[in-house]
C-alpha cells in the first residue's frame, strides 16, 4: 500500500486559522432584540403574573346636578400567568482530547470553542422556540400560540376571550402591500403599533421585489447589529431563519416579555468527572419565559405562499 505522507506533507507542520468558523448556526435577529429590548431579570416566584386590564370600567357615564351616580363595581383586571422554561447545554470532553489539544499544538481552544458552541446552541433553540405553537410543552410559549385566536396563553382561552386574540390573516396566500396594511392597522391603536415584523427569507425576498428601488429604505440600528432590514411605515421588515414558514409577524415589542431568572442567566455549572471515566463534563443552563401583555397588538399573515 502507498506511503500516507510523501516527502513534503512527512515533514511540513499544517497550519491552523486561530479562529472556529460557524458553519451550522443562523441569523437569529428576534431573539436579539427581545434581550436588547424586552429582557426582564426577576429573581423568582412559583411562575411569572403579567397583570392585565380587558374591561371598561361600568359605573361612568354622563349626568347633570344632582342625578344618582352609580357606585357598583365590575370586574376589570385579571393576570396572565407564565410558567418558567429550562433548557440545558452539555459541555464534555475526553481527558484525551483535552491532552492533545494542549500545548504548542493548541491552535484552538477545544474547551473555550465547546462552550462556545453550547451557548450558540442554546440560542438557536430559543430562536425557535419564540415562534413555538404550543405544541412543544416544555419550550417558551411561542408567538404562533401568543398572536392567535384558538389557543390558551398564560392561562386565558383566546376562543373564550376574544380581546386576548392576535390579529391573524389566515386566507391571504399572496404577499401584497395591502395585505400588509391591513395587518399594520388591524395591530395599531391610535399611535401604538407594530415596531418590528419578522419574516422568513422567503417573504423577505418577496417583499423587497415589491418595493421600487428608489423605495427600499434600510433600518440603521437593525444593520448595527448585523441583519438586513426593509422597512414598512417606519418599521424594520427583517429576515429571521426561525421564521415559521409561509409566515410574516407584526410585533409590538412594548408588549411582549423575555423574562429571565437572574441566577440562571446562562449559569455555567462546574466541570465534573463521572467515577467511571476519564471526561470532563458541565452544562449551561438557563431559565425564563416569553410573555405577551396585549395580543391584539400583535399580528401575522400564515399562509403566504407567493
Amino acid at each position: 500500500m502507498p506511503l500516507t505522507w510523501d516527502q513534503v506533507s512527512g515533514i511540513t507542520e499544517k497550519v491552523f486559522m486561530p479562529k472556529l468558523a460557524d458553519n451550522i448556526f443562523d441569523s437569529n435577529p428576534l431573539l436579539k432584540r427581545l434581550k436588547e429590548k424586552s429582557y426582564e431579570k426577576l429573581s423568582g416566584g412559583t411562575s411569572i403574573m403579567v397583570p392585565l386590564n380587558y374591561a371598561t370600567t361600568s359605573a361612568s357615564g354622563w349626568y347633570s346636578g344632582a342625578d344618582t351616580l352609580s357606585t357598583s363595581d365590575n370586574e376589570s383586571i385579571t393576570s396572565a400567568e407564565y410558567a418558567w422554561k429550562q433548557i440545558y447545554a452539555n459541555i464534555s470532553i475526553t481527558r484525551l482530547d483535552e491532552l492533545k489539544n494542549s500545548g504548542d499544538a493548541q491552535k484552538v481552544s477545544l474547551v473555550k470553542s465547546k462552550m462556545q458552541i453550547a451557548e450558540k446552541t442554546i440560542m438557536d433553540t430559543m430562536g425557535t422556540a419564540l415562534y413555538n405553537d404550543g405544541t412543544t410543552t416544555n419550550a417558551l410559549v411561542g408567538l404562533r400560540a401568543i398572536v392567535g385566536t384558538s389557543s390558551t396563553v398564560g392561562g386565558i382561552s383566546q376562543s373564550s376571550y376574544s380581546w386576548w386574540n392576535g390579529q391573524v390573516d389566515s386566507s391571504s396566500t399572496t404577499l401584497s402591500m395591502s395585505a400588509l396594511q391591513t395587518i399594520i392597522n388591524l395591530c395599531s391603536i391610535d399611535s401604538d403599533g407594530p415596531t418590528v415584523a419578522m419574516a422568513t427569507r422567503a417573504n423577505y425576498n418577496r417583499f423587497y421585489a415589491l418595493l421600487q428601488p428608489q423605495q427600499r429604505f434600510m433600518d440603521a440600528e437593525t444593520a448595527k447589529a448585523g441583519f438586513s432590514s426593509l422597512m414598512i411605515n417606519g418599521i424594520p421588515f427583517i429576515a429571521d431563519s426561525h421564521a415559521p414558514a409561509n409566515h410574516v409577524f407584526f410585533l409590538n415589542e412594548n408588549y411582549l416579555h423575555l423574562f429571565v431568572h437572574k441566577d440562571e442567566n446562562m449559569r455555567l455549572e462546574p466541570f465534573a468527572k463521572p467515577l467511571n471515566q476519564n471526561v470532563r463534563s458541565a452544562k449551561i443552563f438557563w431559565m425564563g419565559a416569553l410573555g405577551s401583555s396585549n395580543n391584539r397588538l400583535h399580528g401575522k399573515l400564515s399562509a403566504l405562499t407567493s
